[in-house]
């Protein structure tokens, strides 16, 4: 059943920055007709004047243009006047922004001292108990007139003072009252957000920010796209900041984060962006700088044929439905193709970097969690037996000399699919794009239950006309699967993996691809010289690109929540709330856990998102007091204030209580 589009951006084909109203932030203007602002968070005591200052200038001498600083009580906030003029006395007038959580007078504190304030809906004044309260309706907005007490103070003073606020809502602590009410969705996140802001406008007040983050993209992604739906039916047009929150750190952190920001970004949303990485905060600004400056020269692009219409939910995560052809596609996971044609093979090892290792002594192979699925090889040959499962693929002028091998498999552009009446009678890949999409393709597509197709493009705007492509597919009822396959020139390391989350994970989280294909080995520039995830570098160094591109692969398809390869780690990026050295204790967690596949453990600084969190976890690491961590099963309490020092063995206690834990392999040691 065709739908009308749901307005949640200008367009899904012409890039186009979504219009907001403008607001200032102290003396930079945010949203409207400027340029995408890029901001971080100290980690540092707000307590501890000098180290914050020295903190905020490298911030800015990174990239900031706002700096959020927490305040968890008054006399934190009232603390911001002294780092406020402390930087201005050292020639840094970057616009301050305090962070609030659970202290309404502390709020009333700083927004008379800073440019801005951030409130966080779910707990500035309901609390979160995890409790199912059940209200009437008479009941419910009695407790938004509860809300309004509290909250309206707050407002006159920022209304007074000229301090802008942002209204942030983050999926991990939505009120026990939302959550009864909306239950744990993206509509809750959005109308959580939207009281707060109806008793803005209820006092006149406008100058307002709103964000919806997840350490989920997925939820991150529907809840921002439901937001503006929404602001569009009240007459609302507020800034928008972009986040993943918790998102981690060093590569998965990047990805995770350009999976969802990026999607947003794509359609031309957003008006600040924050990359919450577990790192230095001034590591993150050149991460935003990445995301947004690719934007920079977007148009104009090649045109590509409207969407007017859609069956696709942008609110909701559902799969494409395909058929299953050879393993691939229907309810599979999404396969991963490794490009070996520009590549030399001449033994077993060479193909270790994409998870298979050959052991000589037992002649067997050994396959990783990680491993590619199905090799392209172009016009080359394998000089040995492949590993057992792996498809191979071949050039169509090379297939058809290779009579009577199992597991090869002929790659065909249009015109010889169109022409050729030999092709494979189990699996056959045809590579095409927006513009080879005639209506002969269609019906013989149509009618062929045995070929996969490839989806190029070389548009600037490439993860759009490859989602028009998706959406004539479904027009056409063409359910065969689809590889998402992307070539990547002139890039740098670190703008390969930013781009390549964000154009493989903004169709894989609507549900769109049953493989991902990054196309040849000769697209990145420039070499690095240092594995330290605190450069901002990600180099080869011990590594080769094959492996580089394997892992990146199967990030973006763990990031988009599509494959579970590996742990996941849902890590705060560390605040001056935060309990212990969570940089150290989230890395010491991670060379523990990481053999344990699938299993997602959130670290968390304190209690402002830990509990809520754990909905999205598997296992909580939460700071609870100074040096001491409360473990959590999901989101119930396991373990009280346990010494820091002997909590990461609690945390394995706990995980090998539940029959889950296994000692990890070599490959892991």
């Amino acid at each position: 059943m065709i739908e009308t589009l749901i307005k949640y951006c200008n367009s899904l084909t012409e890039y186009s920055r979504y219009k907001t109203r403008e607001v200032y932030i102290g003396d930079i203007p945010l949203g409207g007709n400027n340029p995408i602002r890029i901001q971080s968070m100290t980690i540092t005591d707000t307590m501890d004047t000098k180290a914050t200052v020295e903190q905020t200038m490298r911030m800015v001498e990174a990239g900031c243009e706002y700096v959020r600083i927490t305040a968890p009580g008054i006399n934190q906030a009232k603390n911001l006047q002294n780092i406020k003029d402390e930087l201005r006395k050292r020639g840094f007038n970057v616009p301050l922004i305090a962070d609030i959580h659970f202290t309404p007078n502390a709020a009333e504190v700083a927004a008379r001292i800073v440019e801005k304030v951030r409130v966080n809906p779910g707990n500035y004044a309901d609390r979160k108990k995890f409790e199912s309260i059940e209200y009437s309706e008479d009941a419910y907005h009695n407790a938004i007139d509860k809300l309004r007490v509290k909250f309206s103070p707050l407002v006159k003073i920022c209304k007074e003072y000229g301090t802008a606020m942002r209204i942030g809502t983050n999926h991990g602590s939505l009120s026990d009252r939302i959550m009864s009410w909306y239950g744990d969705t993206p509509l809750g996140m959005v109308e959580s957000a939207l009281e707060f802001v109806r008793i803005c406008q209820e006092l006149d007040y406008y100058d307002i920010v709103l964000s919806m983050k997840a350490s989920n993209p997925k939820v991150m992604v529907q809840a921002y796209r439901l937001l503006i739906q929404k602001m569009e039916e009240e007459g609302m047009n507020y800034p928008l900041h972009l986040g993943v929150t918790e998102a981690g750190g060093g590569e998965d952190g990047r990805i995770k984060s350009a999976v969802g920001i990026g999607a947003l970004l794509e359609d031309g949303i957003g008006d600040t962006v924050r990359v919450s990485l577990t790192e230095d905060p001034e590591h993150e600004a050149p991460v935003a700088i990445f995301l947004v400056n690719r934007y920079g020269n977007r148009t104009p692009h090649d045109p590509i044929k409207p969407i007017t219409e859609t069956t696709i939910d942008p609110f909701t995560y559902k799969k494409r439905e395909t058929i299953e052809i050879a393993g691939i596609g229907h309810s599979n996971v999404p396969v991963v193709i490794a490009d070996y044609s520009n590549v030399e093979i001449n033994f077993p090892s060479d193909l270790k970097d994409v998870g298979y290792s050959y052991d000589s002594v037992a002649d067997k192979w050994n396959i990783d969690d990680a491993a590619a699925d199905i090799l392209y090889l172009g016009k080359k040959k394998l000089p040995f037996d492949e590993p057992r499962g792996l498809k191979l693929l071949f050039d169509y002028d090379v297939w058809t000399q290779l009579k009577g091998m199992n597991n090869c498999f002929p790659v065909l552009n249009v015109d010889q699919y169109l022409t050729n009446k030999q092709l494979s009678p189990t699996l056959n890949f045809i590579c095409l794009d927006l513009n080879s999409l005639s209506l002969e393709l269609i019906d013989k597509i149509k009618n062929d239950n045995k070929t996969v197709l490839v989806i190029e493009t070389s548009n600037l705007h490439g993860m759009a006309e490859q989602r028009r492509l998706f959406f004539e597919f479904i027009e056409h009822k063409i359910v065969n699967p689809v590889i998402i396959k992307r070539d990547y020139n002139n890039t740098t390391l670190d703008e390969f993996r930013l781009f390549a989350s964000t154009d493989f994970g903004a169709l894989l989280i609507d549900g769109l691809g049953d493989g991902v294909w990054i196309g040849g080995l000769d697209f990145i520039n420039g070499d690095g010289d240092s594995n330290d995830i605190k450069s901002n570098k990600l180099t080869i160094v011990k590594e080769s690109l094959q492996k580089f591109i394997n892992r990146t692969l199967f990030g973006i398809l763990q990031a988009s929540r599509v494959r579970i390869s590996k742990t996941e780690y849902i890590a705060c990026p560390s605040c001056g709330r935060t309990l212990f050295d969570l940089q150290e204790t989230t890395e010491f967690i991670r060379k523990r856990t990481e053999h344990l596949k699938g299993v997602k453990i959130a670290v968390m600084g304190c209690i402002v998102n830990g509990p809520g969190e754990m909905a999205d976890a598997d296992y909580g690491y939460v700071g609870s007091g100074v040096d001491k961590i409360t473990l959590y099963r999901e989101k119930e309490i396991v373990k009280r204030n346990i010494p820091a020092n002997k909590a990461v063995d609690a945390l394995i206690e706990l995980i090998k209580e539940d029959g889950i834990w296994f000692e990890p392999s070599e490959s892991f040691k």
